[in-house]
């Protein structure tokens, strides 16, 4: 029996945290792999505004230890804490794999991988901590510190290609350092939700026939929030009937607020907050739109697309990987709300093209399951341990 150890920073709802809480209860309860698997995960206490899955983690049966010293912020004395009980840790538990996810537990897990002797250390990049937007100076200390990272490991996954295209242009690893294994989702839960559409439009107060635009997004900076409002407003300024749902909560939730607001268009909004029942509530959506400025590969694209909704969202990185131009939606700029505003307005007008857009995000998506994912990562595990790599 392989023993495998995942260190993640935290375990917040989020498309790094669910990619590890699947891999770790895939490798270790899927028959297929025939109890080939002891994995544990250990993690740092944070969670915040975007909700926690700790105790999903452990429902699920998967070993979890939480570390007090891991966390997010740069803080020389916990992360040195942090590092060398890491490093015990992986000496007591005499792991076989070490598979780091997040930027924090990225470098302190593959550095501490690496003085405990692991014979295999492999990251996953679930999205750069760095991005287009960062000051030089920032920029600079966290490409050190992911060329840190990646010097201490033996392989790299990356959830978009784009993101081998991003690691390079910064002097981090070789390209035959990196091996794509998209993010996988449950695809059985999406397309059949346990409520019908119905009661949740009547609990949200939604009318049962008019169009709903949706997204399921952190209102963080990230996201693009109010970008998302804009088109919202613009979508509003010509349809009286289109109802907007945004699903999710964080950081900028007061200025989404006020925005709503200013734009006349709260009474027709729905800001859910931290929702777990996303198939049921992405049921109800006509339309799904995504505004982020930067992402790896957004994991509630394959949902909307196994929903069977067309998607409007802008080309972010990896956005590109499962939005195809013209066949299961429309990709826009970043940062040009009406330009997703009018990716709607189309779609709403024409309710042909709208289900053939949905349809064929549902033929496009079965390489996103989260079964095919764990199979994938067994796969690059046996390469490096049997020495062919």
């Amino acid at each position: 029996m392989l023993k495998v150890l995942h260190p993640i920073t935290r375990l917040i709802i989020g498309g790094a945290q669910e990619n590890t809480m699947l891999t770790a209860d895939y490798h270790t309860h899927l028959p297929e792999f025939g109890g080939k698997y002891q994995v544990d995960v250990v993690s740092g206490p944070q969670t915040g505004p975007e909700g926690s899955i700790i105790e999903e983690v452990r429902r699920r049966g998967i070993k979890l230890t939480i570390m007090p010293e891991m966390r997010r912020e740069i803080s020389p004395l916990n992360d040195i804490k942090a590092l060398f009980k890491l490093r015990q840790m992986m000496i007591d538990g005499q792991y076989d794999i070490v598979h780091t996810h997040s930027s924090k537990a990225g470098v302190l897990g593959r550095l501490a991988a690496k003085m405990a002797g692991v014979p295999l250390i492999v990251h996953t990049v679930h999205g750069w901590s760095y991005h287009d937007h960062m000051n030089p100076a920032k920029l600079k200390l966290y490409t050190t510190l992911e060329k840190i990272g990646h010097a201490c490991g033996h392989a790299s996954i990356v959830v978009s290609p784009k993101d081998i295209d991003k690691g390079l242009a910064q002097g981090i690893g070789r390209c035959e350092d990196y091996t794509v294994i998209r993010s996988g989702i449950e695809l059985d839960r999406f397309g059949h939700p346990a409520v019908p559409a119905a009661q949740i439009r009547a609990e949200l107060g939604i009318p049962a026939d008019v169009p709903v635009v949706g997204s399921v997004t952190r209102l963080s900076p990230q996201k693009a929030p109010l970008d998302l409002v804009k088109a919202f407003a613009a979508i509003a300024a010509q349809n009286d009937k289109a109802w907007f749902v945004a699903v999710g909560d964080g950081p900028l939730r007061g200025e989404v607020e006020q925005a709503l607001e200013q734009h006349g268009i709260t009474h027709r909004t729905v800001l859910t907050g931290l929702r777990r029942d996303v198939p049921e509530l992405l049921n109800i959506f006509d339309i799904f739109v995504l505004s982020s400025l930067w992402e790896g590969l957004p994991r509630v694209l394959p949902q909307a697309m196994a929903t069977g909704l067309p998607i409007v969202c802008t080309q972010a990185d990896g956005s590109a990987e499962a939005v195809k131009e013209g066949e299961n939606g429309f990709l826009t700029a970043r940062q040009e709300p009406e330009a997703l505003a009018a990716g709607v307005l189309q779609l709403l007008a024409d309710d042909g093209l709208r289900q053939r857009m949905g349809e064929k995000g549902r033929e496009l998506v079965p390489p996103f399951g989260a079964k095919q994912m764990v199979r994938d990562i067994d796969a690059l595990y046996g390469r490096f341990l049997d020495g062919s790599d």
